[in-house]
C-alpha cells in the first residue's frame, strides 16, 4: 500500500510539474487534464500494438480501491481542510437559505434526476431500473464539496455568493450519502423502505454527524486552550480529524458532516479564542498544503480512471444528455430559488449563475458508483457518472472564473 501510496504522490508531482510549466490551468483541473490525455494515449497505443502500458495502468488503478481512498481516507482531511476557513459569523446570517438549499434541493435534484433519466435510457436502447436511476440520481445531485471550494478558490469566488456555494457544498454531500444508503438497500433488496425509516436514518446519520461534530469539536477546541505550542496543536487537530472520523464510522453517524461542523468550530472559535499568532499561522500552512497535495492526488486518479471505465457509443450518447439533465435539475433546485426570492436569500442579481454553474462534481460521486455491487447496472451508472464529473471539472470548472468576473 505505501508503494501504490509513492507511485500515486510521484506521479502527481510530475503531472503537477508539467501543468506549472507548461499548461497553466489551475493545479487540480491540468493535472486531471493531462492525466485523461495520458490514459488516452497510453490505451490508444495499445491498441496499435506499440506498448503494454494499458496493462500496468489498469493493475495500478486496480490495486487501489478508490471508493475506500477517498469516502475512507482522503474525504475527512479535505472536509475539515474546506471548512477550516468558512466564516462562522457570515455562515449564520445565511443558515436557513444554506440549510434549505443543502437538505430540500438536493432531495429535489435526486427526484429530478432519477425520473428524468428513467425515462431518457430507453430511447437509447438502455434499461436501468427505477430503483438504479433514483441511486444514480442521489450520488450525482450533491456538489463535491473538494471540487467546489478548490475550483472556487482559484477563480477568485469570495464575498456571500462564494460562502453560500461553499457551504451548501460541504452540507448537501452528507444529506445525498444518506439518500445513497437508503436508496442502496432499496435497490439490492427490491423494498421500499417506509417514510418512518427514512427520516430515521436521516436523523441518525444526519443529526447525530451535526452533534457529534460539535462534542467533539468542542473538546478539541478544551484541549488546544491548555497548551501554547504550535507543533503539539497541529498534531492535535491531525487526531481530532483521522480519529474522529472513524469514531463516527463506529457511532453510524455521519462522519463527512461532524469534520464540517469540527472544521467550522476549530477555524472560528479555535482560531480567535485558543490559538496564538505562530499556532494560526502553524494550522493554516499545514492544512493549506496537506489539502493541496490531497485534491492534486485525487484528481490525478481520477484523471487515470479513464481507461478503466467503457463508453459504448450508447451510453456516451446517453452521458451528454444526462449531462443537461443533471444541470437542469441543479437550475430547479438551486439557480431558480435564488431567483424568485432574491428577498429571502438577499444574494446579488447574478447569483444563481453562479450558484448554478458552479455545482461541480467530483470525486465523492465516482466513489460512490464505484462502490455499487459488480454488473450491468453498475457499470451503466459508472459511465454516467464519469461523464457527469469530468464536463463539471473541465467545462464548468475552466468557465466559473469567467463567470465571476463578468459584470454584476
Amino acid at each position: 500500500m505505501f508503494a501504490i501510496a509513492v507511485i500515486a504522490l510521484v506521479l502527481t508531482a510530475l503531472l503537477a510539474y508539467v501543468n506549472a510549466r507548461f499548461v497553466g490551468l489551475p493545479t487540480t483541473i491540468g493535472v486531471m487534464a493531462i492525466a485523461m490525455l495520458m490514459s488516452l494515449a497510453v490505451v490508444l497505443f495499445d491498441h496499435i500494438d506499440i506498448s503494454n502500458l494499458a496493462r500496468y495502468q489498469v493493475d495500478f488503478l486496480r490495486s487501489i480501491d478508490f471508493s475506500q481512498v477517498l469516502m475512507e481516507g482522503m474525504l475527512s482531511i479535505l472536509l475539515f481542510a474546506g471548512a477550516l476557513h468558512i466564516d462562522l459569523g457570515a455562515l449564520r446570517r445565511y443558515r436557513w437559505q444554506v440549510g434549505v438549499l443543502a437538505v430540500l434541493g438536493t432531495i429535489a435534484s435526486t427526484f429530478i434526476v432519477g425520473i428524468a433519466v428513467w425515462w431518457l435510457l430507453p430511447w437509447f436502447g438502455l434499461t436501468l431500473p427505477f430503483a438504479w436511476c433514483m441511486l444514480f440520481g442521489a450520488l450525482i445531485s450533491p456538489t463535491d464539496p473538494i471540487a467546489v471550494i478548490g475550483i472556487l478558490k482559484s477563480a477568485g469566488a469570495s464575498g456571500d455568493v462564494g460562502l453560500v456555494v461553499s457551504s451548501e457544498s460541504l452540507f448537501n454531500d452528507g444529506v445525498g450519502i444518506v439518500l445513497f444508503t437508503v436508496l442502496l438497500g432499496m435497490a439490492g433488496q427490491g423494498v421500499t423502505p417506509s417514510l418512518e425509516t427514512s427520516g430515521m436514518l436521516l436523523l441518525q446519520q444526519a443529526g447525530g454527524g451535526l452533534l457529534f461534530g460539535a462534542l467533539l469539536g468542542w473538546a478539541t477546541l478544551r484541549l488546544l486552550r491548555k497548551i501554547d505550542d504550535h507543533n503539539v496543536e497541529v498534531l492535535i487537530t491531525l487526531a481530532c480529524v483521522l480519529g474522529g472520523y472513524e469514531l463516527a464510522h463506529a457511532l453510524h453517524v455521519s462522519g463527512p458532516l461532524a469534520m464540517v461542523v469540527v472544521g467550522l468550530i476549530i477555524g472560528n472559535h479555535g482560531r480567535n479564542a485558543a490559538m496564538s499568532e505562530t499556532t494560526r499561522l502553524s494550522v493554516d500552512m499545514f492544512w493549506g498544503l496537506l489539502d493541496e497535495i490531497l485534491n492534486a492526488v485525487l484528481f490525478m486518479l481520477i484523471g487515470l480512471e479513464i481507461a478503466v471505465i467503457s463508453f459504448p457509443s450508447r451510453s456516451l450518447l446517453a452521458s451528454l444528455c444526462v449531462i443537461l439533465i443533471v444541470l437542469g435539475a441543479r437550475l430547479l433546485t438551486v439557480g431558480m430559488p435564488v431567483l424568485l426570492m432574491r428577498g429571502w436569500f438577499r444574494l446579488p442579481p447574478r447569483s444563481w449563475k453562479i450558484l448554478t454553474w458552479g455545482g461541480l462534481r467530483g470525486g465523492i460521486s465516482v466513489a460512490l458508483a464505484l462502490s455499487l455491487p459488480l454488473g450491468s447496472h453498475r457499470d451503466l451508472i459508472l459511465t454516467l457518472t464519469y461523464s457527469v464529473v469530468v464536463f463539471s471539472i473541465l467545462g464548468q470548472g475552466l468557465t466559473i472564473k469567467r463567470l465571476i468576473a463578468g459584470p454584476r
